[in-house]
């Protein structure tokens, strides 16, 4: 097999993959996770179930790719804490310009992610192993806002009686999924006003006064 043959064969793997996931995200939001068996993702896909089965194994695995790709915004293995926007919000110069370029970033994954932490956070409560993916999600999101918050705590001062550990939760709860989607599906803000006034709450929550 020539070097072509084997660039198209990897990326037919990829595109099968991509429309399995689809798939099963487009069933998980209609019917609900647990009402979703792998036999109907298999034929909404339009492949054998047993071909969905040696891809991902299991439905907990497959809807856990799911998440993953939905807040990476692709499908490269390169975690969060190495990504070029993360490391470019953690390098960014000053205190201000590294909150705005954190409600920018949060503002472009949940606009991807909203659908999958919506069947996440549903079938958690009936499904002990994705209350595990949930958890382990925003345990890992902690991390991320742990090193996010040190970096900016390294840039200049916080605002006064305020530790790095108090403002990563601060952060935390302004930067949330669950702030986010309440925003912008109750109470119909769009996505930009979110961001705007995310970073405003954050340098106001976080920053001295200037």
């Amino acid at each position: 097999m020539n070097a072509s043959e084997t660039t198209s064969r990897a990326d037919k793997t990829r595109a099968n993959r991509r429309r399995m996931r689809t798939a099963a995200l487009g069933l998980f939001t209609a019917r609900g996770y647990a009402a979703t068996s792998m036999q109907a993702i298999a034929d909404e896909a339009g492949v054998a179930v047993q071909t969905l089965y040696f891809t991902f194994r299991t439905k907990r695995a497959l809807l856990s790719e799911i998440l993953d790709t939905a807040v990476a915004g692709d499908e490269e293995p390169v975690p969060t804490l190495e990504r070029p926007r993360v490391r470019a919000a953690i390098s960014e110069a000053g205190q201000r310009e590294q909150l705005r370029e954190q409600a920018r970033l949060a503002r472009e994954i949940y606009r991807r992610v909203a659908p999958v932490l919506q069947v996440v956070a549903s079938a958690a409560s009936a499904d002990p192993e994705i209350a595990d993916l949930w958890e382990t999600n925003n345990t890992q999101r902690a991390i991320v806002m742990e090193q996010l918050i040190t970096a900016l705590a390294a840039k200049g001062p916080l605002r006064d009686g305020l530790d790095p550990a108090m403002a990563t939760d601060i952060a935390l709860a302004l930067l949330s999924p669950e702030m986010y989607q309440y925003l912008t599906e109750r109470r119909g803000w769009s996505p930009g006003r979110w961001e705007q006034w995310t970073a405003d709450a954050l340098t106001t929550q976080l920053l001295p006064t200037q």
